[in-house]
This record gives C-alpha cells, structure tokens and sequence, in this order.
C-alpha cells in the first residue's frame, strides 16, 4: 500500500512538472485575479438584441462555485470594502471578461497563498438573550 501511495505522489508530481508555461502563467492570474490584483471589464450580452446588457469594471474576482446559469462577481471597491453582485445567465445572454491592464506573473513558480481566517475563521454569536 505504501508503495501505492509513492507511486501516485510522483506520478503527481511528474505531471505537475509537464504543465506549461503558458498554464502556470494562467493560473498564476487567476490567482492574482481572485485575490483583487487584476483590472477586469466584465460585460453582460444579450445575443438576441444585440445589446450589452451590464458593465462591471474593477478589482473583480468570478465565482468559482457557482451553479448552472449563475454568476457571481465580487469586487474590492475600497482597503476593506467589497461588493458582491449576482447574476443569471440564460440561452441568449452570455458574458465575456476583458483582462484591462498586463500583469505581471512568475512562471517558474506556482503561486500558493494561505489565508488564516478562513481555517480559523471568526465566530459571531447570536443569542436570543440579547
């Protein structure tokens, strides 16, 4: 079992070594994109009317998890503030996101980040008794 187990850890890690540059690149802006250090322009397009719908422009992260036929943008408005919109996608309205200005990525190296409040996060308590 042991030898399993080393087996697909390097097997792992040998993948992870034959990603690209251009993937450790685009992985690396998202990253950066989802931690508020991307300028993006997001619009909304409804294919039947020909019409941009909605513009969001910002320091805007996309949801990652969200359902079918949904989407989530938030943004950092502010050193502490953040809006978050929710939107619904249907068959004829789509988006696209523009990417406004250059970043600069490392592409030797995958970029990791460890936030201590969501591992321990703050507990508000909200009691009956006031």
């Amino acid at each position: 079992m042991k030898k399993l187990l080393v087996f697909v850890l390097l097997m792992a890690l040998a993948l992870a070594a034959c990603s690209s540059e251009a993937d450790v690149a685009s992985q690396n802006i998202s990253t950066a994109a989802d931690q508020f250090e991307v300028n993006r322009r997001i619009v909304f397009y409804n294919g039947i009317t020909d019409t941009y719908m909605l513009e969001i422009d910002g320091l805007c992260s996309l949801g990652n998890h969200d359902d079918s036929g949904e989407l989530t943008v938030t943004c950092k408005v502010g050193p502490n503030e953040y809006k978050k919109h929710f939107l619904g996608l249907s068959d004829n309205v789509t988006y696209f996101v523009e990417q406004v200005d250059p970043v600069s990525v490392d592409v030797y190296h995958y970029r990791v980040l460890f936030r201590p409040e969501t591992i321990i996060p703050n507990i508000d308590i909200n009691t009956s008794g006031g």
